[in-house]
């Protein structure tokens, strides 16, 4: 992802505040049919523009995440910030702070089989969680780029998980 002040926001591009919609309490839940709303337009702009999109992400790393249902077996997408750190690729399972993960994490656990959409090129992957000591450390070098994901660590008591994506 980019430093700056698109570093802050969530790794969830539909993830309130980015959704436009009203949050009470940073650590609610999002809006689910929000978020689903706001993101069918982001991948829909992203794949119309080989990977760009404008507004409040014009300058982040985002990449679509297409994951397989854990109950439903259906194509899930997810527009997602991703870093790159050490040559690799790097997710991070934030939902900004909310006090659960995002759906794609538990999909991901489910079938760590995935594709990945960044830029114009499209790939499968294999997504590795990483165990807690390489996440805090590779954690620590995120939240330097982008100090909002420490905020986001901050409001939650999950630990927020961190996957690697490797091609397949």
């Amino acid at each position: 992802m980019s430093v700056g002040d698109d570093a802050a926001r969530s790794d969830e591009v539909g993830a309130p505040p980015a959704c436009g919609g009203e949050r009470r309490n940073m650590t609610d839940t999002p809006d689910t049919e929000s978020i689903k709303a706001f993101n069918n337009t982001i991948v829909d702009e992203f794949r119309s523009n080989g990977g760009k999109v404008g507004g409040q992400f014009a300058n982040a790393d985002l990449l679509l995440l297409t994951t397989t249902g854990a109950k439903s077996g259906q194509p899930r997408i997810a527009p997602l910030a991703y870093f790159r750190i050490d040559g690799r690729l790097i997710i991070i399972g934030s939902f900004a702070g909310a006090p659960v993960d995002p759906a794609w994490v538990h999909n991901l656990r489910a079938r760590p089989q995935a594709q990945v959409e960044v830029g114009a090129e499209a790939f499968d992957v294999t997504a590795h969680e990483l165990d807690r000591a390489e996440r805090d450390a590779i954690f620590e070098q995120i939240t330097a780029a982008a100090p909002g994901f420490a905020e986001y660590q901050a409001k939650t008591d999950r630990v927020i998980p961190l996957f690697e994506l490797r091609r397949a």
